[in-house]
Parts: C-alpha cells; sequence; structure tokens
C-alpha cells in the first residue's frame, strides 16, 4: 500500500521535485538500517566501531540477482563526521556490480561500511571507487562471530557489516563498484556538489537528513570519561564527618596580686 502512494506521489510531481522525492527515501531507508543493524543481538561490536569510525556509508538495499549472468546493485549515502563529533548531511553513492557463472537467486541486503580511517574517506572521494580493488586500501567484512576487540584489531580502512534476506549465502562486496551520484546531490541539495564538498567541507546541509544524523549520533557518539565525578575508590569508602569547626578561645584576664589592708590592731 505504502509502494502504491509513493508511486502515485511521484506521478504528479514535476521530474525535479520526484528526484528529489527519490532521494529524500533513500535518506529514510538508510536511518531505518542504522536503527536495524545497530540494534541486533549483541551489537557491542558493531557500536564499538561505529565510535572509532570518521565516516558511514550506509546501503540500505543492495539487490543480487542472477540467473548465469548476475548482478548487484543500490543506492547508498556517506556521511562523515568532524573533530568535534557533528555528522555531515549524505552524499549520495550507487554500488554496482556484474558476475558471470551458474547462479540462481534473489537476494536483498543491508551494508554497512564504516570508514575507519583519512585513507578510507580519500578513497571514496574518487569518482569511481572498487571495493577491495585498491591495494592501498585495507578492507574487510566483519561477521558476528568477530567481537569488539578483535575488530579493534583489524587495522583496516574499512570495515562492512551487512544482513542478507534472500537465496544467496552471503552478499558479496569485493569487486562492487562504489559511484558518485551527482545527479542526486544536485536533486537533494538543488546545485552541483562534489562528494567531498558535502561530507568533508560541510558545505551544505539539507533538514531531510536531520533523522539520520541524530540516529548516527544516538549510536555513534564516542565514550567520554564521567570527568566530574569522584573517584571510585571515594565512592566506595563511607562518608568521613566533617572536622569540627574551630572556635576561638575566650580571652583570660590576667590575676592580678592586690594589697591586703593591714589588720586591725589588737583590742585592750
Amino acid at each position: 500500500m505504502r509502494r502504491l502512494v509513493l508511486a502515485a506521489i511521484l506521478a504528479l510531481l514535476p521530474l525535479t521535485a520526484r528526484a528529489q522525492v527519490e532521494q529524500q527515501s533513500l535518506v529514510d531507508r538508510a536511518t531505518l538500517s542504522v536503527e536495524e543493524m545497530l540494534t541486533v543481538p549483541d551489537p557491542a561490536e558493531r557500536l564499538a566501531t561505529l565510535r572509532q569510525a570518521r565516516a558511514v556509508m550506509i546501503c540500505p538495499r543492495v539487490f543480487r540477482a542472477g540467473l548465469v549472468i548476475g548482478g548487484t546493485g543500490g543506492g547508498c549515502v556517506l556521511v562523515a563526521r568532524d573533530g568535534a563529533g557533528s555528522w555531515s548531511s549524505p552524499a549520495f553513492f550507487h554500488m554496482g556490480s556484474g558476475s558471470l557463472g551458474l547462479q540462481i537467486g534473489v537476494q536483498d541486503s543491508e551494508v554497512m561500511m564504516m570508514i575507519m580511517t583519512e585513507k578510507g574517506l580519500a578513497a571514496l572521494m574518487d569518482t569511481q571507487f572498487k571495493i577491495g580493488g585498491d591495494a592501498s586500501v585495507a578492507f574487510a567484512t566483519a561477521g558476528s562471530g568477530v567481537d569488539a576487540s578483535s575488530t579493534r584489531g583489524f587495522h583496516k580502512d574499512i570495515i562492512a557489516y551487512s544482513q542478507t534476506r534472500g537465496l544467496f549465502a552471503g552478499v558479496a562486496l569485493n569487486g562492487g563498484m562504489l559511484t558518485t551520484d551527482t545527479d542526486a546531490n544536485h536533486s537533494f541539495y538543488g546545485r552541483d556538489l562534489a562528494a567531498r564538498q558535502i561530507v568533508m567541507q560541510m558545505q551544505v546541509t539539507n533538514p531531510g537528513a536531520d533523522p539520520l544524523r541524530a540516529m548516527l549520533g544516538k549510536f555513534g557518539a564516542p565514550l567520554t570519561a564521567q570527568l566530574d565525578s569522584p573517584p571510585i575508590q571515594e565512592a566506595l569508602d563511607p562518608p568521613r564527618a566533617p572536622p569540627p569547626a574551630r572556635t576561638r578561645s575566650a580571652s583570660v584576664t590576667p590575676v592580678r596580686a592586690l594589697p591586703l589592708p593591714p589588720p586591725p590592731p589588737p583590742h585592750r
């Protein structure tokens, strides 16, 4: 029913407005994907990785279909954060790949790629980026059996997580091509922009991306120490009684020796 309503709205809109609705729909689906993929049972690994990530690529629906000739495709958004922890508005990308071989099936996946380093983020700023094809950028697909400490030990530039529904055993990301979608950027922001201007220089914003930025801020806030909390030992020790207040001693007047009167003369 929701798809029919969306199709009817798109049919009535001009081409420019229609494209903007499509990009807003992709951003909204990305927001839901972040929530779904970070509230799985035992999400500690993913949360720990996100809290250290420099940027995140979110692909809410990556389709893979095959009948002898296979292919993968889907829209993605890239967001990055600055040194203060604020997330940018999204830049739009498209993921696509093709393969040959005996394969039959359909797959629908959600993918989150955590970009852990500046080198990994800079590589995505190119017009095209081949996943796993750049020898200088270390890429890894993290499975559910990897704990948070092991993930931090990967020392990878990009770490990918996926959730899959369908007949294929798993989503194959290596060899996929990520391409900047300049038309989508123009539709969403109203002018031509490169991905670098959106996610690294943060030259533009769109209120339609605020829920996505808030969702990432909720799950991806760095863990900071509570600086104003008392040390653990002080918290465990029983409270000490306050020291008694000092009182000023009363001044004492020294005793003065007074001359005694002479004794009365004896009675005769």
